[in-house]
């Protein structure tokens, strides 16, 4: 098959050969472009589902080597556009990046000649600082188009698998809230408050007096605002300050979709830090991502280095037999682990719908590379929860070397309010 490529200037006539492979192992409805060209199809169909423009040779570049990361950066840089809904376009992606890892040595060989020819222009001084520096600082407008009306920015519980976003987040918080056995009265710690929702529902709804802390300065405004637009300064605080600058004791503490940012190395203290900020029979429960890799590996085919790089920088996902390990480390035994990776699959794909359905007002809040970065990126960690590359565990806890008493003998606490919770 003669490649519409074939008029284009080098390096680009490259990707030819790389096609060609390509085709031959993958049936893909994906049409590739140079340039507004004709293109080439990598599958038998009357029309694309996706369709991949190529700007210029980084965006070449980046279809011979296909990762994630370099797919993604090609994408949100501007040095490719992709036409199709979002799903597809992620679909193809990860397709993509699946059979690229599984090329031959030429492939890559033809992937380090385009990446020399580009080398000047993309690793400019200029380029590289804003690479490594970069940073975006979104507004609390741009979480509220997408977000719940609560802005709870972490993974819902879909109880019966037909609630709506918002339901399922208040039912998350309760379902926290619960299995924490919040009595009236206890005072709790929520780690990494965001704007407030959960600290909040804990004082509304089951009478705790309320600690939450954040280092984002617009959390912490509006999470302010918040408390004081429902009455609560006498009984939820907000802070603008690290975990490690807390020194009271709490009856009750919870993390939520906080400890991804720790760090490996820092785990031990972290939960060590757990548990000498709890009374003696306090309890904690720490709801966080973690790796499927046993080793605590990035997720595959580079999306783990794309989100680094555009989204959480220094982020690293442990696996939750490392959870348990350092939890015990730090003097915190665990009680209960609860897989809820399902969840944030219909969470995200949630996010993403109303991200897609406010797309045009989102590009008046952001620029176009904010905006492409967390179109994939909401995308991008769906699939990755669909097919098990990551996961979301509620692990509950408390002191390790507490009487056995004073565990309850079954679950049933946490879906039927027993043992003694009495919110209201």
């Amino acid at each position: 098959m003669r490649l519409s490529f074939s008029s284009a200037p080098n390096p680009t006539n490259l990707l030819g050969p790389w096609l060609q492979r390509l085709r031959s192992r993958l049936d893909l409805p994906l049409l590739l472009r140079w340039q507004g060209g004709s293109g080439f199809k990598l599958g038998e169909f009357d029309q694309p589902r996706v369709t991949i423009d190529v700007l210029d040779a980084t965006g070449a570049a980046a279809l011979l080597s296909p990762s994630l990361d370099n797919l993604g950066q090609a994408y949100v840089e501007g040095h490719i556009d992709v036409s199709g809904t979002v799903q597809d376009m992620v679909d193809m992606a990860y397709r993509l990046a699946e059979a690229g890892a599984q090329q031959d040595a030429g492939g890559h060989w033809l992937g380090r000649v385009v990446h020399h020819l580009t080398d000047a222009a993309s690793h400019t001084p200029a380029a590289d600082r804003e690479a490594i520096h970069y940073h975006y600082d979104v507004s609390n407008a741009f979480y509220a188009e997408w977000l719940d009306p609560a802005m709870v920015y972490s993974c819902a519980y879909f109880e019966n698998g037909d609630e709506t976003l918002a339901q399922a987040q208040t039912k998350k918080i309760d379902h926290i809230l619960t299995k924490l056995r919040v009595q009236p009265g206890q005072r709790l710690l929520d780690i990494g408050c965001g704007w407030g929702a959960l600290v909040l529902r804990a004082a509304e709804r089951f009478g705790a007096r309320c600690v939450g802390i954040t280092l984002s300065q617009n959390q912490f405004d509006l999470a302010t605002e918040r408390v004081r637009a429902a009455g609560l300064q006498g009984r939820v605080e907000i802070r603008l300050q690290d975990y490690r600058e807390v020194h009271e004791q709490f009856d009750r503490i919870s993390s939520v979709g906080m400890f991804e940012h720790v760090g490996l190395k820092n785990l031990r203290a972290y939960f060590q830090q757990i548990h000498d900020l709890l009374t003696p029979d306090g309890w904690a429960l720490n709801h966080g991502i973690t790796s499927s890799d046993a080793q605590n590996g990035e997720t595959r085919h580079g999306g783990g280095r794309f989100i680094d790089k555009y989204v959480f920088p220094n982020g690293e996902l442990p696996h939750i037999g490392t959870v348990l390990t350092t939890m015990q480390e730090g003097g915190l035994e665990a009680l209960d682990a609860e897989n809820l990776r399902r969840h944030y699959v219909r969470t995200l794909r949630c996010w993403s719908e109303a991200f897609e359905a406010k797309s045009a007002h989102l590009k008046t809040l952001v620029d176009d590379k904010t905006w492409r970065i967390w179109r994939v990126y909401l995308v991008g960690c769906q699939w990755s929860f669909e097919h098990d590359d990551i996961a979301l565990f509620q692990v509950l806890c408390h002191r390790a070397g507490q009487p056995a008493q004073g565990l309850p003998w079954s679950r049933g606490w946490m879906y039927e309010g027993a043992s003694g919770v009495h919110p209201h």
